[in-house]
C-alpha cells in the first residue's frame, strides 16, 4: 500500500499543533492574536526552506473559516494573478469577510506581475499572504511591500526538532505499526538542519530502507541511509544562499582559503557552474572594482571557460579566478558611484537639460540654436584634457565617485595636476 509522505500525513490541522514559531502562533504571538481578533492584515512570511510558511498560511485561512486561493510565482503570470483577482471578487458576499490570496515564493514575481496585485490589496479584494526564501526588501516592490506586514520565521532548534520527532512516532500510523526504537538523535537532526521538512523526508527514507520491522534511529543508520552528508549543500534550500553568500563574501574579505571551501561545497553539492561563475563576474565589479581592473577580465574569462569546458574541468579556472579575486586589492568606489548616481537620478525631480555644447547638431536647426557650440575636443589639448563643464546646470560641483585604492588616487592626482598645468 502506498501512503503520503510522512510531512503530508503529519501536517497540522490547527495552530494548536503547529511546532515552532512561537514568536508568531504561541499565546502572545502577533499572528494568533490577529487569528483571535478574526482582523488579520496582507502580510509576508520570510524565512528559510521547511520552516512552515506555507502551513502557517493554509492554518490562518482555515482558523479564520475564510476562503483560499493559491499562486505559485513559478508558475503563474500576470494573466493568472488577475483571474484569481477576478475569482476572489466574485466570491464575496455582502458583508462577507475578504478571501485569502497565499503567493508562495512571492520574491520570483516580477515588477509587472506584483503590480497587478496592488489595486486589489488597497481595495481589500483579498488579504495577501506571501511567503519568500529572500529578503523582500530587494525582491518585493515598495508600494506592495508598505501595505504589508513582514514576519520573520526561524529555523526550528533541537528542541523543536524533537518534539516534531516525538509526535511523527507517536502519532503517524505507519510508524506507530511498525515501531520505532530511537538511540542517537545526533546525525538525524544535524542533518535537518532546522528544516521540518528535511527531518520528516529522513524518516520517510529510514522507513523506505527496510520493509517491514521496527525502525532504528541511530546516528550509524541515518548516515548509512543518505549515504551522503545530505546537509553538504542543497542547492535548491537555503543552503544555496546561505553557501553563496560565504563564498562572496570569504572574496570579499581576501581569504582564498575560505573562499575555496565554499566553493568546493557547492561544486560537490551539484552547483550549476555558470551561476558561480556569473557571480565571480559581479564580485570582480563590486568587490575588487578599480583596485585591479584586470579581476574583471580574468572573471570574464572565467565565465566563457566555464561555458565551453563544463564539469569537472571547469573546477580549475573557477578556482583560479577565485584565488585571484580574493587575493586581489579591494575596491567598492564604483559599487559605490553608481548607486549614489542612481539615488540622485531618482530623487531629482527636475529635468536637467543637456548643456547645449555637449548636444550633437544633425540639422541645420539645432546648428543655429547652438548645438555643440563652444564644444572643446580633449584630443585637441596638451595630454588630451581640457578643463569643461559636462554636468548639467546645478549640478557642476556634484560628485559621486570617491576614489579608495592607490591606483584610484593616482589616477585622479593625474587629472588634477592637469588642472593646475
Amino acid at each position: 500500500m502506498s501512503y503520503a509522505p510522512l510531512a503530508e500525513r503529519l501536517r497540522p490541522q490547527s495552530l494548536d499543533e503547529y511546532i515552532g514559531q512561537k514568536h508568531l502562533v504561541g499565546k502572545e504571538g502577533v499572528i494568533r492574536r490577529f487569528v483571535d481578533s478574526g482582523n488579520i492584515p496582507s502580510f509576508i512570511l520570510w524565512g528559510p526552506p521547511g520552516v512552515g510558511k506555507t502551513t502557517l498560511a493554509k492554518l490562518v485561512a482555515l482558523s479564520l473559516g475564510r476562503q483560499m486561493f493559491t499562486l505559485s510565482a513559478i508558475a503563474s503570470g500576470v494573466k493568472e494573478v488577475r483571474d484569481v483577482i477576478e475569482a476572489a471578487r466574485k466570491s464575496r458576499f455582502f458583508g462577507s469577510a475578504a478571501p485569502i490570496l497565499f503567493i508562495d515564493e512571492i520574491h520570483r514575481f516580477n515588477k509587472a506581475q506584483q503590480d497587478s496585485l496592488l489595486g486589489a490589496v488597497e481595495q481589500g479584494v483579498f488579504t495577501l499572504i506571501g511567503a519568500t526564501t529572500e529578503n523582500p526588501s530587494f525582491e518585493v516592490i515598495t508600494p506592495l511591500l508598505s501595505r504589508c506586514q513582514v514576519y520573520v520565521l526561524r529555523s526550528m532548534n533541537e528542541e523543536e526538532l524533537q518534539t516534531l520527532l516525538d509526535r511523527a512516532i507517536s502519532t503517524d500510523k505507519v510508524l506507530k505499526e511498525r515501531g520505532v526504537k530511537v538511540e542517537q538523535t545526533h546525525a538525524l537532526f544535524e542533518f535537518s538542519g532546522g528544516d521540518a521538512r528535511k527531518l520528516l523526508n529522513i524518516l520517510d527514507i529510514m522507513a523506505g530502507a527496510t520493509s517491514e520491522g521496527e525502525i532504528v534511529i541511530s546516528d550509524e543508520r541515518v548516515i548509512d541511509c543518505l549515504q551522503q552528508n545530505i546537509a553538504l549543500y542543497d542547492k535548491g534550500g537555503e543552503q544555496h544562499y546561505d553557501v553563496i553568500s560565504a563564498f562572496i563574501k570569504s572574496i570579499r574579505g581576501s581569504d582564498p582559503d575560505a573562499a575555496l571551501y565554499y566553493l568546493a561545497r557547492m561544486l560537490a553539492g551539484g552547483e550549476d557552474v555558470k551561476f558561480i561563475a556569473r557571480r565571480l563576474v559581479i564580485s570582480a565589479s563590486e568587490d575588487v572594482g578599480l583596485a585591479n581592473p584586470n579581476a574583471l577580465l580574468l572573471a570574464n574569462a572565467c565565465f566563457d571557460a566555464v561555458h565551453k569546458l563544463g564539469m569537472p574541468e571547469a573546477r580549475i579556472p573557477l578556482a583560479e579566478a577565485t584565488i585571484y579575486l580574493a587575493t586581489s586589492p579591494k575596491s567598492n568606489s564604483a559599487y559605490k558611484a553608481i548607486n549614489e548616481a542612481l539615488r540622485m537620478v531618482e530623487r531629482d525631480t527636475t529635468n536637467r537639460p543637456v548643456p547645449l555644447h555637449l548636444r550633437n547638431a544633425p540639422t541645420k536647426l539645432m546648428d543655429q540654436l547652438g548645438y555643440g557650440k563652444n564644444y572643446k575636443y580633449a584630443h585637441d589639448y596638451e595630454g588630451n584634457w581640457v578643463d569643461q563643464v559636462f554636468m548639467p546646470e546645478g549640478l557642476e560641483d556634484k560628485h559621486f565617485y570617491t576614489p579608495q585604492h592607490k591606483r584610484e588616487h593616482d589616477a585622479m592626482a593625474w587629472k588634477e595636476a592637469l588642472k593646475k598645468k
